[in-house]
């Protein structure tokens, strides 16, 4: 089958449920069933890239190719788990919204069935999904840059497509390694916290996967993940960073596999050492050897059923800044500090600042193996840390924390680096365009996402899970 009768077939797929498989029409054992796809996503030609504020010029040429990727998971009973990962900077809100809306009308399925990671590449393209983030761009950037999220959007549906078309009865076990390329990046100093390495810093060195494979042993997907910012680059040339190279040893390793990767919580997290190509690749292939290697560990099959859960947390900004202290910022000489004030003198303008965020959280229990917890924003590895502290039990399911899931809106704080200060505290916040935010979060921010975490992974270890909100 071409590329193009493949597209067909998935965009097709998304306008009608699937059928029974062969297997279900012959009255077999019903089983596990999963499917899995992936899309190229680079952008054509040269475009403005993501992540660091201080580049003046799109892109001059691509390193290696970014991916969408997708995979559709369904129990026995048919419940259904579609897992989206992307070589991309952010998965903005707006751009949940309109996959979420799309398999609701193909699949009739509701937004806890429907997960979405971004490696948080920062050699990727810059995703403008709202009128404050395209505000101020030249007419040729901004068409460029709406016209490059349609079709992101379209992709991504496709490859979600054609993940379904290829269901077929599979075996899911979770696994487990580490690796110590990362390290804190929180050095505290006379002047306050620098992004720089504190090899005393806490860190989250686990290296959680699904293995997926057929019924004849074949590996058709491998999902792994790791806390640490993509952050080894900062040149013109589209690429993965250390993440993009890690999935394409494992495939190259384990053709006919498709690797995914999944960013934990690694807001205050950077690969060290970092600036070059070759640290990129050595980054990416110590993952890749640390996936290797939990390939070998005992495997936890996964059997049952899946429970899902999705709601969002309420996070509460601090005090907002009145017009006149704006005004004031706005004759600052720091340029970023400028615009910043500029952009919330505009949103007075036309109403008032924001006061809370709902932030979405998801859980997903694969049986009695893996309790699997998605958590919004750029978090900090206080959360992994401390979910992981309290739901790790002997004879109880593994615990896998995501960071950076379905919608990366801001630096999410722990209370800790909160009362800390410095760029995750609150200091990144001016440099945040998708949604436009008053400062910093209230000292609630922790107590506010860890209850809703609770509340889920309790709704889903009851035989029937509280519905999403």
């Amino acid at each position: 089958m071409n590329r193009f009768s493949t597209f067909v077939l998935a965009t097709m797929l998304l306008c009608k449920p699937v059928s029974l498989t062969f297997a279900e029409s012959l009255g077999e054992e019903p089983s596990w069933k999963a499917g899995v796809s992936s899309v190229k996503i680079t952008p054509e030609g040269p475009a403005w890239m993501a992540g660091y504020a201080s580049r003046d010029k799109p892109s001059d040429g691509v390193e290696h190719d970014l991916f969408a990727k997708s995979l559709v998971i369904q129990d026995p009973a048919g419940k259904t788990l579609v897992i989206v990962t992307l070589d991309l900077i952010s998965v903005p809100g707006p751009l949940r919204a309109h996959i979420e809306g799309k398999l609701k009308q193909s699949h009739g399925l509701d937004p806890e069935n429907l997960l979405m990671n971004c490696s948080h590449t920062h050699s990727g393209p810059e995703i403008r999904t709202t009128g404050t983030a395209l505000e101020g761009l030249d007419p040729e950037r901004r068409d460029k840059a709406v016209a490059y999220v349609e079709k992101l959007q379209t992709r991504i549906i496709s490859s979600i497509g054609a993940a379904f078309i290829k269901l077929a009865p599979a075996n899911i076990s979770f696994q487990k390694a580490r690796a110590g390329f990362a390290m804190n990046r929180r050095l505290p100093s006379d002047t306050g916290y620098r992004n720089s390495p504190n090899p005393e810093g806490r860190v989250d060195h686990d290296v959680p996967l699904l293995r997926v494979e057929d019924t004849e042993g074949a590996i058709k997907a491998i999902v792994f993940g790791y806390a640490c910012h993509n952050t080894t680059l900062g040149f013109y040339q589209m690429n993965g960073d250390y993440a993009g190279y890690a999935q394409h040893y494992i495939e190259v390793a384990h053709p006919g596999t498709v690797a995914m990767f999944m960013m934990g919580c690694g807001g205050d997290q950077n690969p060290y050492p970092r600036r070059t190509l070759e640290l990129a690749k050595q980054h990416g292939r110590t993952l890749a050897t640390a996936v290797e290697a939990g390939l070998e560990t005992p495997k936890r099959e996964i059997t049952g059923s899946l429970k899902m859960a999705f709601a969002t947390a309420d996070l509460d900004y601090a005090d907002a800044p009145t017009k006149d202290e704006l005004l004031e910022r706005a004759k600052s000489e720091d340029p970023y500090e400028k615009n910043y004030a500029e952009r919330l003198l505009k949103e007075l303008e036309v109403g008032t600042l924001l006061t809370l965020y709902p932030a979405p959280v998801q859980v997903v229990r694969f049986g009695d193996a893996v309790l699997f917890v998605a958590l919004p924003g750029e978090t900090v590895v206080d959360y992994s840390l401390r979910i992981k502290r309290e739901n790790r039990k002997p004879g109880g399911p593994d615990v896998w924390v995501a960071g950076y899931s379905n919608d990366v809106f801001a630096y999410i704080p722990s209370l800790r680096i909160l009362l800390e200060g410095g760029y995750e505290a609150g200091g990144a916040m001016r440099y945040m365009t998708t949604v436009v935010q008053p400062g910093a979060f209230a000292p609630n921010v922790e107590d506010r996402l860890m209850s809703r975490v609770n509340e889920l992974i309790k709704s889903t270890a009851q035989a029937t899970p509280v519905a999403s909100e």
